[in-house]
């Protein structure tokens, strides 16, 4: 019997702790010993699973939150990371090098790195708008393998039509990766929809409490095998202290994103209504231009809404000071409310240009909404605004 989501992430990935332990125990170990040569050589040459080295992913701790983490996004299988661009660089690397083609916005450091880094080593990337797909074809045709997006994107939450994508991408032979940290699985399943890759920052909602940084990518053993290497020899591996704290983070992780939906959705009905706010970005509400796409892929509409304050960046500027619940920080996907302005923290790196090509304003406030009472973030933000 298939078990739901939410049994998954209690369940998935245990194993029968010899003291009775609900929770894979902290082996904060770099090493483990073997009672032969013969013993060490088949976990090495991968004949039985087993613990051999930390750095390689091979301890039980970092093992078992692979095994749930693979199980809640769909997978065959998982690897973990100390960081959400440390797993996006090893796709990179591991999956794009004859080139790799992003569409949309994205997080600042992706597009950070995929524009002035990836070049720098000989990668050959492209970086075209969501309304810019007639120039998909000519990109794959010329040979680039890895199509990456990231749906909703960040800050505008623009809908990327995953399974479209994913079919022209796969008349080319290329591969799909789907950035799904703002939905999270509870509310998107890329890999259901023709992905053939799923990156996090668990840092956000996987994590959720604002209080660990990791990443993961999911997707076919196939696809992941050549993705290790380049963890391993990187260095880029979780430490299995962050593993635990991420594995107790993910058995909540169903409640918080439904609170957190319900909630973005309340604000956003309430906000567009407001005299001093010019437009509400939210896939939940019927006027924004994803609606519909999103009510068809997505089984929520997620925890994150962006404003965009009448007066420009100096009147969003004010607004985002004098919030009091809402805490003044980057990130997203905490119990706690947050406030950034894009154009001051991720987005910062780009242009001011650039950032009005992808439609990213000065006026613009991403508001990630927390579990606190509704009434409380609406009353904030309304004294925030008058």
């Amino acid at each position: 019997m298939t078990q739901g989501l939410a049994t998954r992430t209690i369940h998935a990935g245990e194993t029968a702790d010899a003291h009775g332990s609900p929770n894979m125990p902290v082996y904060n170990t770099t090493t483990f010993r073997f009672a032969s040569t013969a013993d060490l050589l088949d976990v090495v040459e991968g004949r039985r699973p087993g613990s051999l080295y930390t750095r390689y992913g091979l301890n039980p701790t970092i093992q078992a939150l692979e095994a749930q983490l693979a199980s809640i996004e769909g997978a065959e299988a998982a690897w973990a990371f100390c960081s959400g661009m440390a797993a996006e660089t090893s796709v990179f690397f591991a999956h794009g090098r004859k080139g790799v083609v992003c569409i949309g916005d994205a997080y600042g450091g992706t597009l950070e790195l995929l524009a002035t880094q990836l070049p720098q080593l000989g990668i050959e990337t492209h970086l075209i708008l969501g309304h810019e797909l007639d120039r998909l074809e000519p990109l794959l045709e010329s040979g680039s393998q890895l199509v990456f997006l990231e749906t909703p994107s960040n800050p505008a939450l623009e809908i990327m039509d995953i399974a479209s994508v994913a079919d022209r991408v796969h008349r080319h032979g290329a591969l799909l990766a789907v950035d799904n940290t703002f939905a999270s699985p509870v509310n998107q399943r890329p890999l259901e929809l023709g992905a053939d890759l799923v990156v996090h920052s668990a840092t956000k909602y996987l994590g959720g409490h604002s209080d660990l940084t990791a990443g993961a990518i999911m997707g076919a053993r196939e696809l992941l095998a050549p993705v290790f290497g380049w963890r391993k020899n990187l260095g880029s591996m979780i430490a299995p202290e962050t593993g635990a704290l991420l594995s107790r983070s993910l058995r909540t992780l169903t409640v918080r994103v439904e609170r957190q939906n319900r909630t973005a959705q309340t604000l956003a009905e309430t906000l567009v209504r407001h005299p001093r706010i010019e437009r509400v970005l939210y896939p939940g509400l019927p006027g924004f231009p994803g609606h519909e796409l999103a009510a068809r892929q997505m089984h929520g509409f997620g925890g994150i809404l962006t404003i965009e304050v009448k007066g420009g960046g100096t009147a969003a500027t004010r607004v985002a000071d004098r919030l009091r619940l809402f805490i003044l920080a980057p990130s997203l996907g905490g119990v706690e409310s947050l406030v950034t302005q894009p154009c001051t923290t991720t987005h910062h790196g780009l242009t001011p240009q650039e950032r009005a090509r992808r439609g990213i304003s000065d006026a613009m406030l991403r508001l990630s909404v927390g579990l606190e009472d509704p009434e409380d973030l609406i009353a904030d933000l309304e004294q925030a605004l008058a």
